[in-house]
C-alpha cells in the first residue's frame, strides 16, 4: 500500500494489523510493548492536547528527546493536526536551541528529561518570542508532564480529530529539520509527507524481513535517517525496540536479537576494534585461526567468487570464528543499514564474509534522505561505493563532478530562505549536494571528494570548520587554524601559533628554544594549546568540539600556495603539505 501522509501508516496497521509490540522500549529493567492501537490513541490524544493549546496546522511543535515511544507517539500526534514538529539533537548547544526557537517560532516544546529541560529553560530566557508552552516525558520537578498534555486531549471528543486529519494534504509541511550552515547558523530543512513517504515507498523491497520480525533503534530520530527508517520499520510491520545506550548497545543486541537496525560507520568501527583487540588476546592455535579467518574476510568481494577453495575457507571460518561475530549480534540480524558518513570498504567486505549483510547509502536530510543504497544480494552491493540508485531517484553528474538529483524526495526548501533554497535547486529541479562522485560500471555510485567544506565524521556528524576556525582564531596566541576530521571519528585542528605573542608568553616562563620548530616542539607549549581549544570548545556541540591539536611552525601565505590571494586556506594543499600531522591526529 503506498501511504500520501505519514500517519495513515500507523492507522492503517493500528485498524488493519493488530501488533501488540509495535514500539517497545526498557523501564525499569523491563522491556515494556506497546501495541499499535495503544500508540494511535496516545497520538490522538496528543493532536487534541495541542489542539486544546491552540496549536494549529503549520504551528511548529519541537521534539527534544533521546529515542523512546513517547517521540514517536508525538511525532504522529503534531503530523495528524497538520502541524509541523521541529525534531532537535539533546547534544546542541543552547544558543542553537534559542536560534531554532526564534526562527521557526516553536509554539510547544516536549523534551525528555530534567538536564534538558533544565537547558531548555535556560534557552528561553530573554527570548521575544518564547514557546507558551513545555512538557518533559520524564517527571521533572516544577514541569508539565506529557501524561498533562494527553489528558487534556483525551477529554475532547475524538471525532474532532478526524476533520483536522482530512485537512493535510501530502504536499505540506511535516517537519522542520535543522543542519549546520558554514556560516554557523542552522538551515531549517522543510520536509513534506510526500517527501519522506516517496523515499520510503522507494525503499520498501530493500529490507528482506516479515511483519512481526524486529528493528533496534538507537541513531537519533531527530536524524532524518532513522526518523525514514521508523516510518518504513512500522510500513513493513516491526516491531521498533529503542536501545537504552550506545554504552549497553552490546547487551540490547543480545537481548532483542533483532533482525535489521540502521548505524553510522563509526559504531561498526568500534565492533570490528573490539572483535579484532579480543583476537590478539587469544593464544596458540585460536589465535593463528582467528587472524586466518579475519584475512580471509577482509579478501571477500560480493561481486565476484574468489574460486572454490576460498569457499571452502569461508565456510570453515563461518562455522569456527564468525558464528561467534553473528552471536554478538543477537544472531538473527539479516542486514545492517549503514549511512551518515562513508564506510571503511574493509569493514564492509569482512561483515559480509561474516554473513552480516552491511547495506551502505548515501544522502542528505535535504533528499528525505536516501539517494543511493547497496542491496542485499551480492550483485547490487559493491564495497566503496553506496550502490545503485534507489527507485524513483535521478542522478547526474555535473561537468564539475557534482552529483545531482531530482525526485519527489527533495525538499521543499531551506525555511525563511529562498536565497539559500535557489543556490542548491536549480531553474530545472536539480539539487545541487555539494558532493563529488562518479559511477563505476555505470551504476554504482561512488563519493570522490566534498565539494563544500563541511565534512561529516564517522559517526555521521556534520562538522562547519569554519566556524570553529574563527572561534579558535579569537585567541591571541592563534594566527591560523584548519579544522580536519572528514571521515575520522572526531574534529582536530592544525594551528599555527601567533609566534610573537608566544615567544613573549614563553620569555614570560623562562622557556628557551633555539627557534619556532623546537618552541611549538616544547611540552608545556603543547600543553597550552590543548587547554586553549579545550576552553574554545565548550562553545560547540560535542562533535564539533576539537580532541586534538597539531601545531605547525610555518605560517601559511600565498607565496606558499597554502592561501588564495583573498587570504583563504587552500585545504587540499594544506592538507597534502602536512599529511604526516594530520595522520598522527587521529592514530
Amino acid at each position: 500500500m503506498r501511504f500520501h501522509r505519514t500517519f495513515e501508516i500507523l492507522n492503517q496497521r493500528a485498524a488493519e494489523a493488530p501488533q501488540a509490540d509495535c514500539l517497545v522500549a526498557k523501564i525499569g529493567g523491563k522491556w515494556l510493548p506497546l501495541s499499535n492501537q495503544q500508540v494511535q490513541d496516545a497520538a490522538n490524544a496528543c493532536s487534541l492536547g495541542l489542539r486544546h493549546l491552540g496549536v494549529g496546522q503549520g504551528d511548529k511543535v519541537a521534539i527534544i528527546s533521546n529515542n523512546r515511544p513517547e517521540w514517536v507517539q508525538a511525532d504522529f500526534g503534531i503530523a495528524q493536526l497538520g502541524a509541523v514538529s521541529v525534531p532537535m539533537y539533546p547534544t546542541i548547544t543552547v544558543e542553537d536551541y534559542r536560534y531554532i526557537f526564534q526562527d521557526a517560532a516553536v509554539k510547544v516544546v516536549l523534551v525528555s528529561d530534567r538536564k534538558l529541560y533544565a537547558r531548555v529553560k535556560e534557552a528561553l530566557q530573554g527570548l521575544e518570542q518564547a514557546p507558551e508552552h513545555v512538557f518533559t516525558f520524564d517527571q521533572v520537578p516544577n514541569a508539565r508532564h506529557f501524561d498533562e498534555l494527553l489528558a487534556l486531549g483525551r477529554q475532547v471528543n475524538l471525532a474532532e480529530l478526524e476533520p483536522l486529519k482530512a485537512a493535510v494534504q501530502p504536499d505540506d509541511l511535516l517537519t522542520l529539520i535543522y543542519t549546520s550552515g558554514t556560516t554557523g547558523r542552522p538551515k531549517g530543512v522543510m520536509l513534506s509527507h510526500a517527501n519522506i513517504l516517496s523515499n520510503c515507498h522507494s525503499l520498501r523491497e530493500f529490507i528482506p524481513v516479515v511483519p512481526g520480525e524486529k528493528a533496534l533503534s538507537f541513531l537519533p530520530l531527530s536524524h532524518i535517517f532513522e526518523r525514514t527508517a521508523t516510518f518504513l520499520y512500522l510500513k513493513l510491520g516491526l516491531a521498533v525496540y529503542y536501545a537504552e545506550g550506545l554504552e549497553v548497545i552490546a547487551d540490547n543486541l543480545r537481548e532483542v536479537q533483532p533482525q535489521v537496525f540502521t548505524t553510522v560507520p563509526r559504531l561498526l568501527e568500534k565492533i570490528y576494534d573490539k572483535i579484532v583487540a579480543k583476537g590478539q588476546t587469544l593464544e596458540g592455535f585460536k589465535k593463528k585461526l582467528f587472524f586466518w579467518s579475519l584475512d580471509l574476510g577482509l579478501r571477500y568481494d560480493p561481486q565476484r567468487s574468489l574460486g572454490p577453495v576460498y569457499n571452502a575457507q569461508l565456510a570453515v571460518a563461518n562455522k569456527l570464528v564468525f558464528s561467534k561475530w553473528r552471536e554478538a549480534l543477537g544472531n538473527q540480524v539479516k542486514c545492517i543499514i549503514s549511512g551518515g558518513g562513508a564506510l571503511q570498504p574493509r569493514l564492509a567486505r569482512v561483515f559480509w564474509a561474516a554473513g552480516i549483510h552491511v547495506m551502505e547509502g548515501y544522502g542528505l536530510t535535504e533528499t528525505s534522505p536516501v539517494i543511493a543504497a547497496c542491496r542485499y544480494n551480492r550483485e547490487d552491493n559493491m564495497p566503496g561505493t553506496v550502490g545503485p540508485v534507489i527507485p524513483d531517484v535521478e542522478v547526474k553528474i555535473a561537468p564539475d563532478g557534482e552529483i545531482l538529483t531530482k525526485s519527489a524526495s527533495v525538499m521543499k526548501g531551506y525555511y525563511n530562505r529562498p536565497d539559500l533554497t535557489a543556490e542548491v535547486i536549480d531553474a530545472e529541479g536539480w539539487f545541487h549536494t555539494g558532493d563529488i562522485g562518479e559511477f563505476v560500471n555505470g551504476r554504482f555510485l561512488k563519493i570522490t571528494d566534498r565539494k563544500k567544506e563541511m565534512f561529516k565524521t564517522s559517526g555521521g556528524k556534520y562538522v562547519a570548520p569554519q566556524v570553529i576556525e574563527n572561534k579558535l582564531k579569537e585567541s591571541p596566541l592563534i594566527e591560523q587554524a584548519m579544522v580536519v576530521g572528514d571521515g575520522q571519528k572526531y574534529a582536530a585542528a592544525l594551528l599555527v601559533p601567533a609566534f610573537e605573542e608566544l615567544r613573549n608568553w614563553a620569555k614570560q616562563q623562562q622557556i628557551s628554544f633555539a627557534n619556532d620548530a623546537a618552541l611549538v616542539a616544547h611540552e608545556r607549549v603543547q600543553k597550552l594549546y590543548r587547554e586553549l581549544v579545550s576552553q574554545y570548545n565548550a562553545a560547540f556541540a560535542q562533535w564539533e568540539q576539537v580532541k586534538k591539536v597539531a601545531l605547525v611552525h610555518n605560517p601559511w601565505t600565498v607565496e606558499t600556495g597554502e592561501l588564495t590571494p583573498t587570504m583563504k586556506l587552500k585545504r587540499k594543499i594544506i592538507s597534502a603539505n602536512n599529511e604526516q600531522r594530520i595522520a598522527g591526529l587521529f592514530q
